[in-house]
């Protein structure tokens, strides 16, 4: 074990244990709160051949936690099953009332939610009054639990297991029981090849990658990797993504955006199926058709980011303009990374009407800014501290704006870009450690996510070398005292970066990369932070 590893290990907590997590350490699926409850509805819905309505969400989470719940449902002998995703732009999002009449035009008898359901109960009582039947599965916080509803499976009901999972684990947990339900009450391991399901979804979602969300996602790599799916496979080849070779990135910046581009920029039902598609001729047009949209968002996004004209004296950037409006999220986390900054996007509906997301970070609370706001400023909003959704008719724009800067300033909020700053891993006196032997210890780590951070290192180095590939690129390579060089990448380099000369001595924070190159091995970095000294 190298030296920088083995501090990296000290410095984590980290041991053996979590290196090499065993599968058969998951908690028992029945120790979860409301899952007894749904195996016997479930066996029920099966004996008497009912129809089950899977009803998920539209993002990477939901879909996959969607296709999962199909296959083991499938696998534990429902053969009427039948998925329902809500369309962003049209129902909104979760289990709401105008899902009730699509769910009884299915002709169903019993709604599993997956991703979604928490805060439902309206919708599961007008259900039952249609006798139709819900379970529950979620990992969002509970307003209030459901009464109305058969189970509610919701690791933040607590109980034996942690409350990390995303919603394709949670879905993953009745999996689970319901094989071992059929299989004499011990799983008879074909579940297991869900787990490419479970570890894209809880990736995507940032889910904590601790406890069991480590031993889902470790594993779930491992299957990822031969996965059987043909949807997968071609959205891999879409993505130029090597599955031999899977790293978290490839996940969460490559697969993921283009199943969330499907909701974002059309309907998540194309990424759906994608997902469920037996047929690899169909897959390939599929897969394609969604790296399309994702290229149609990034310029879109790009696009949005660069009219946008920030206000220094501004403390809240508030923007306004005609763009897509599944892509607000990322226009406002854009505008935050780039200006360390909270941000609004709305865009103009054209109907008088401004629709609109935040995002935040540190102690200014976006959840707080809408309840604030003085009665009529706002049509509707909701959300939590670091994100939020809001409406409000285009009168109202200068006033809403004038507000959430007023309301900044009262606050007296202090260092705010602290939160934003990344701290480094280990701080290199030279570059000799990096080794391709140390990198190889590194991906032992993966997969990587909120939790188990990627390393980053810390470097003081003088400029020997700096260029800029395709114009927004920096390629830029560091030198220390002994003449050991590396090179280091800042992709979409901001202009302070790009203006970085030979011969000036700069602080760097980076992430390890492996270039193979003619049998060639190199180590390199991704730049996450620059700064001349």
């Amino acid at each position: 074990m190298t030296e920088i590893f083995a501090q990296l290990l000290r410095e984590r907590g980290l041991d053996e244990h979590f290196l090499y997590p065993k599968y058969d350490e998951l908690f028992d699926a029945l120790d979860l709160a409301g899952v007894k409850e749904a195996v016997a509805r479930i066996r029920q819905a099966r004996e008497a051949g009912e129809k089950i309505i899977v009803y998920g969400d539209y993002d990477a989470d939901g879909v996959t936690a969607s296709t999962l719940m199909r296959d083991a449902l499938k696998y534990y002998g429902c053969d009427r099953v039948e998925i329902i995703l809500p369309n962003r732009f049209t129902d909104g999002y979760g289990l709401n009332l105008p899902a009730v009449e699509k769910i009884v035009g299915r002709g169903a008898k019993l709604v599993i939610t997956v991703d979604c359901g928490s805060g439902s109960e309206e919708t599961i009582a007008a259900l039952l009054e249609r006798g139709i039947e819900t379970i529950v599965t979620d990992h969002h916080e509970i307003p209030e639990v459901p009464k109305s509803a058969v189970a509610v499976i919701n690791p933040k009901l607590g109980g034996k297991v942690g409350t990390r999972m995303a919603g394709v684990g949670v879905a993953f947990t009745l999996a689970r029981a319901l094989n071992a339900d059929q299989n004499g009450g011990e799983c008879d391991g074909q579940e297991k090849w869900l787990l490419d399901l479970v570890v894209i979804g809880t990736i995507c979602d940032s889910m904590e990658l601790r406890e069991e969300n480590r031993i889902l996602s470790y594993y779930g790599m491992k299957v990822l990797a031969k996965t059987r799916r043909p949807g997968i496979k071609e959205l891999a080849r879409a993505a130029s993504v090597d599955l031999a070779k899977l790293n978290t990135h490839a996940i969460g910046f490559q697969l993921g955006p283009r199943i969330n581009a499907a909701g974002r920029m059309k309907s998540a039902d194309l990424a759906l199926e994608l997902m469920m598609s037996t047929s690899r001729t169909k897959a390939f047009s599929l897969a394609d058709e969604l790296d399309g949209l994702n290229r149609e968002r990034r310029e879109a996004q790009d696009k949005a980011v660069k009219e946008i004209l920030v206000d220094d004296k501004d403390a809240v950037i508030v923007a306004c303009g005609k763009w897509h409006e599944g892509i607000l999220g990322i226009i406002a986390g854009r505008l935050v990374e780039l200006y360390q900054k909270p941000a609004f996007a709305f865009t103009d509906l054209g109907d008088g009407k401004l629709k609109g997301s935040g995002r935040s970070f540190g102690d200014f609370s976006l959840a707080d800014v809408l309840q604030h706001c003085p009665e009529g400023m706002i049509l509707s909003g909701g959300g939590h501290a670091g994100a939020c959704g809001v409406n409000l008719l285009a009168g109202k724009f200068a006033n809403f704006r004038a507000f959430v800067q007023e309301y900044y300033r009262s606050l007296k909020l202090k260092g705010q870009e602290r939160y934003l700053q990344v701290a480094s891993d280990i701080r290199l006196k030279d570059l000799s450690g990096l080794t391709e032997e140390l990198f190889n210890e590194i991906c032992l780590l993966e997969p990587f996510g909120d939790g188990n951070t990627e390393p980053i290192f810390e470097f003081i180095g003088e400029v020997v070398g700096a260029r800029l590939l395709k114009e927004k690129h920096l390629v830029l390579t560091l030198e220390d005292r002994k003449h050991n060089t590396i090179k280091l990448i800042g992709f979409y380099a901001t202009p302070e970066w790009q203006a970085t000369k030979v011969g000036q001595v700069m602080r760097s924070q980076f992430t390890l990369t492996k270039n193979e190159f003619r049998g060639k091995v190199t180590i390199e970095g991704n730049l996450i932070s620059l700064e001349r000294i």
